[in-house]
């Protein structure tokens, strides 16, 4: 059994945060870390997480001295971690009991070095909303125009990402991880639910422009596409995005 590291970025979201730890602390693949990334130093939360990570001497804890996002806060935590794999989740989002469990025999079964599964969104109160179902596998065209990879659903080796890291965009930071490991390896989809997503906001919110504004700049200036090239994966991405998470 390999050491799994579980990177958990912190940031307001203390009424999620303990159900997000126990659904991991209830993992029946019993061999993991818990890294917890606490990163907003103005907040008094970090009392709280003390008081978390006494529950279980598998959970580290972080403390940030400044507010770095939660893409250099996973890139903090995955300097740390010890394991073998690295797992990915928000502190607001869940897993089934099994998840590591079947994740990672169904990695190891077929050599694979980057898994992410289906999952679940649901709301506030934590009520199914739908279901989101992966693809066999995720290329670098797929992720242009439409990413179905939900980070908390993803596991991967560690060793593929020692030339490979989070951007300092404040959204998409993790799409582009994908896209840039797209490249070199293979992203492959496990059809079976393990995660659950929780969708907290119903609108069309600020934080949706600036999804659009990181969308525009990740083709644009990490990408390297012309302008027009960027603005049409831009609508691309931002129609499927809409469909996929706001219409039922």
């Amino acid at each position: 059994m390999k050491l799994v590291s579980v990177i958990i970025p912190y940031f307001k979201k203390k009424k999620f945060v303990i159900e997000t730890i126990n659904s991991i602390l209830k993992q029946t693949y019993s061999k993991f870390e818990i890294i917890l990334i606490h990163d907003d130093p103005n907040n008094p939360d970090y009392k709280y997480l003390i008081e978390l990570k006494k529950r279980d001497k598998r959970i580290r804890l972080m403390k940030n001295s400044k507010n770095i996002g939660a893409g250099f806060s996973r890139n903090k935590g995955i300097k740390s971690t010890k394991g073998f794999y690295i797992a990915f989740c928000d502190a607001d989002d869940t897993w089934r009991k099994n998840k590591l469990k079947n994740q990672i025999n169904f990695m190891e079964k077929n050599k694979i070095d980057f898994c992410f599964s289906s999952y679940n969104q649901i709301d506030y109160k934590g009520k199914k909303i739908k279901s989101i179902i992966a693809p066999k596998n995720q290329t670098f065209l797929d992720l242009l125009e439409d990413c179905k990879i939900g980070l908390s659903t993803v596991i991967l080796k560690k060793k593929i990402l020692k030339n490979y890291k989070f951007s300092d965009m404040k959204t998409k930071e993790d799409l582009l991880l994908w896209i840039n490991l797209s490249k070199k390896y293979n992203l492959v989809g496990y059809s079976k639910i393990l995660s659950n997503w929780r969708k907290l906001d119903d609108s069309l919110s600020a934080n949706f422009y600036q999804k659009i504004k990181n969308g525009f700049l990740l083709y644009y200036r990490y990408l390297k596409f012309n302008f027009l090239k960027s603005l049409y994966f831009l609508l691309l991405l931002s129609f499927n995005f809409v469909r996929k998470n706001f219409l039922r």
